[in-house]
């Protein structure tokens, strides 16, 4: 009876999860939708984007394209369901080592300069997801310059003469960064 309380709960709270492939516990679903989070934050998604990110997914997660596409598609809606990123970086920081994270800050790069240019709200919601995900500002800055560098373009504005300096929160967004 319990069982059936609790599906009836899980049904009216979410109703189409049990009709995803990704289980909202897996970390490869929590990076997804921050993924997807990302290159939605500039409007819709470019064609470049969306091929790096179908890329991303492939390469690091072992995943043949019908299956990165259902997690792109079960991301998608869990995104658009999602209030802040607290969720999903605490489904990784449970689920994966300092690495890890540091895989999916870099990827996280990766995806903002797909569209060769980076925009405050990409370069804020990278810095907010590092923090909740334990990433120190000195890893993800190089991650960011790393990245710029393969990409071809330019970091302006977080390292001058050799300090570091922190990225400036975005007005009115609390600790934890609401959907834009």
């Amino acid at each position: 009876m319990l069982d059936g309380l609790r599906q009836f709960i899980a049904d009216i709270v979410a109703p189409h999860a049990q009709d995803r492939a990704f289980d909202d516990s897996d970390y490869r679903l929590a990076a997804t939708a921050l993924l997807v989070h990302v290159i939605s934050l500039d409007g819709q998604p470019t064609a470049a984007e969306q091929r790096k990110l179908h890329s991303l997914i492939e390469s690091h997660f072992g995943l043949d394209r019908g299956t990165a596409d259902r997690l792109i598609a079960d991301a998608t809606e869990v995104e658009g369901e999602a209030v802040d990123l607290y969720h999903f970086t605490s489904v990784m920081m449970r689920s994966l080592d300092e690495e890890g994270r540091k895989r999916v800050v870099q990827m996280m790069w990766e995806l903002v300069f797909a569209d060769g240019q980076v925009t405050e709200f990409e370069d804020n919601v990278v810095w907010r997801a590092s923090d909740l995900l334990g990433i120190a500002q000195r890893d993800r800055i190089d991650l960011k310059h790393a990245v710029a560098d393969r990409a071809g373009g330019q970091v302006k504005d977080d390292v001058v003469g050799g300090e570091s300096l922190p990225t400036p929160p975005i007005d009115g967004c609390g600790e934890h960064m609401t959907k834009l």
